[in-house]
């Protein structure tokens, strides 16, 4: 068995406790979405990767992007997608074509608000079941949109 460093319990209690929180007001879908996005948090930061906001939306509601972040000198756009089990499939075949330009909206969104450079850009897809151990797949460049504004 392997001990937990300070750091690591203290980010597991926090996660826990807000999870609780959010079992009052989130239905089960929601709260396993957010589970998915804490351990994709945690995971891309163990990466190296510099978390920039989560839960970005664009204000009229067209879109909305779970993990925003910096790898290196590049913009990464995350959709993070959770499952129980992989009974009825990979957790990213929820990702399709109409997704997909959602995203590319919200990022398209957040890049001009920012003046993030439009060529330095990545979708990347975080995949989670929520085996014994949780199973945490990372595509990197998951959909190539086009490069231009």
């Amino acid at each position: 068995m392997q001990l937990l460093q300070p750091k690591q319990l203290l980010w597991k209690l926090t996660d826990f406790s807000r999870q609780v929180r959010q079992r009052k007001t989130l239905t089960n879908d929601q709260a396993l979405g957010r589970k998915g996005e804490d351990l994709a948090h945690r995971y891309l930061r163990s990466l190296g990767f510099h978390i920039l906001t989560r839960n970005y939306r664009v204000q009229d509601g067209s879109g909305e992007i779970d993990i925003i972040a910096k790898d290196q000198d590049v913009l990464v756009f995350v959709e993070v997608k959770s499952r129980h089990s992989s009974d009825y499939g990979t957790p990213d075949r929820a990702i399709d074509t109409e997704k997909q330009q959602k995203i590319v909206r919200a990022a398209r969104s957040f890049a001009l608000r920012t003046g993030a450079d439009w060529s330095r850009v990545r979708f990347d897809v975080v995949t989670i079941v929520f085996t014994r151990p949780a199973s945490i797949v990372h595509y990197e460049d998951a959909f190539y949109p086009a490069r231009t504004i």
